[in-house]
């Protein structure tokens, strides 16, 4: 058992990073904490993708010399998988950033419950 942890530590790492990831997403108040939780849970999974993706031995798929046996190559699509989720990451992570900022200027905390707690307010005082 644990040598195969040792064998596989490029996923183990990634289960890890995603769980500490989700933890922080879950337990935390704070929304720019949740928000590097996020990040974090995003890095372990890229991490898994690419892990998946390489494998012993073989090269990027480009055709040199003429040799177009598919077992010579690793597959390229995890890793075009993981740079379209970079992409998309850091444009989720600009949003939330943007709203955090937003919501900090309207009410003065980044506490996720005070901020329910406020909005609630404002709402009945309409």
């Amino acid at each position: 058992m644990i040598e195969n942890l040792f064998i596989n530590y490029e996923e183990a790492a990634a289960v890890i990073l995603f769980g500490i990831g989700f933890t922080m997403l879950l337990f935390q108040k704070n929304l720019i904490k949740k928000l590097i939780g996020m990040n974090i849970m995003d890095t372990g999974t890229f991490l898994f993708l690419a892990s998946m993706g390489y494998i012993e031995g073989r090269k990027a798929p480009i055709i040199v010399d003429g040799v177009t046996s598919a077992e010579r190559y690793i597959n390229p699509v995890p890793a075009g998988l993981v740079l379209t989720g970079i992409v998309v990451s850091v444009s989720v992570t600009a949003i939330m950033l943007s709203l955090t900022v937003r919501l900090y200027k309207r009410y003065h905390t980044l506490n996720l419950d005070e901020i329910y707690i406020l909005s609630k307010h404002s709402m009945e005082d309409r």
